[in-house]
């Protein structure tokens, strides 16, 4: 049953808020967030902690304590399997008693997949579907991209030039971009898993890849080379995009730099999300963004993205586009 009505919007709207803060830190269990409403008041909140527990409905059931005449807003389906780790959160809410339950996204997880919504209806709990549903995709989607794909979702960071250059012709680039510009990308490094650059960043740059921002740097991510040749310690190596699969606790991988490994994501076609700051400078003779991504017709470059959001950090534009 599917619902358009604005309150639901608003109140689902702080779900995937809710949802954005265990980004990356939740993995392998999706990053929920809930919000329960009674007499157009919150009475609890909570998104999946660290490690997966617990989860977004068990952290505002109990933090609300009572929920009947509530309704629960979930951006997932609530989970129908009992882990070694906590019980179901479709019981757990079931025997809460909630008036309503309005869900953004279905759980594709087959051990969920539509059982957590027939045990609550079963339950006589009313459920609402679908508000909300693109946003909350977006905000899981590491969780889904894992699920419905096998791989991690996949986001290029690219920092370039009005001219498309990232680099000096003696590979100089420090700093294309300004001091704002360069704190969001640190902040969207705490929101992966993992990071990863090419061999030849790594051995030009020497980057420590870490989350510099006051109070988030217990989030760095996990680093990662790409190309051949062994990995610094500590670092996973990785020599094709194709085994990205295979990647252990990665669901959000941020891929940094360079050309040419853009150039391979990209050639791959597993780039689900493209981080674009563009300075207002002009380099001239210098390194190109993207390296060759095997192109041989522009007609098929089209319709491939679209910009999903655009804002200024100081003197930088942010565009970010995400793959149709």
């Amino acid at each position: 049953m599917a619902s358009n009505s604005a309150e639901d919007r608003r109140w689902m709207a702080a779900a995937v808020a809710l949802a954005g803060r265990g980004r990356g830190r939740t993995t392998p269990n999706p990053n929920v967030g809930c919000v329960i409403v009674r007499d157009q008041r919150v009475i609890g909140r909570g998104w999946t902690q660290p490690g997966g527990r617990p989860h977004a409905e068990a952290y505002a059931i109990a933090a609300a304590g009572d929920i009947m005449g509530a309704t629960l807003y979930a951006t997932l389906e609530p989970c129908a399997h009992v882990s070694p780790r906590g019980p179901a959160c479709a019981d757990l809410i079931a025997a809460a008693r909630p008036d309503r339950v309005v869900i953004a996204v279905r759980d594709p997880d087959p051990r969920t997949d539509g059982q957590g919504i027939e045990r609550l209806r079963a339950a006589g709990i009313a459920v609402t579907t679908g508000i909300e549903e693109q946003a909350a995709r977006g905000a899981m989607a590491g969780f889904l991209t894992r699920r419905t794909k096998g791989r991690p979702h996949v986001t290029l960071k690219l920092a370039v030039s009005l001219d498309g250059r990232i680099a000096l012709p003696d590979g100089s680039s420090r700093w294309i971009t300004g001091p704002a510009a360069r704190a969001h990308a640190h902040l969207e490094r705490a929101r992966h898993e993992m990071i990863l650059v090419g061999r030849g960043t790594l051995e030009a740059d020497q980057p420590r890849l870490d989350v510099r921002l006051p109070g988030l740097e217990e989030r760095s991510p996990r680093r990662a080379v790409f190309g051949h040749g062994a990995a610094p310690d500590g670092w996973a190596a990785l020599r094709d995009p194709g085994a990205i699969g295979a990647l252990e606790g990665v669901d959000h991988l941020f891929v940094e730099g360079g050309a040419g490994t853009a150039a391979a994501f990209l050639q791959a076609d597993l780039v689900d999300r493209l981080l674009l700051y563009t300075a207002p400078i002009v380099v001239g003779a210098g390194q190109g963004a993207i390296g060759d991504i095997g192109l041989a017709d522009l007609a098929h470059a089209h319709d491939r993205w679209r910009l999903a959001d655009t804002r200024m950090l100081g003197s930088d534009r942010l565009s970010i586009y995400e793959r149709i």
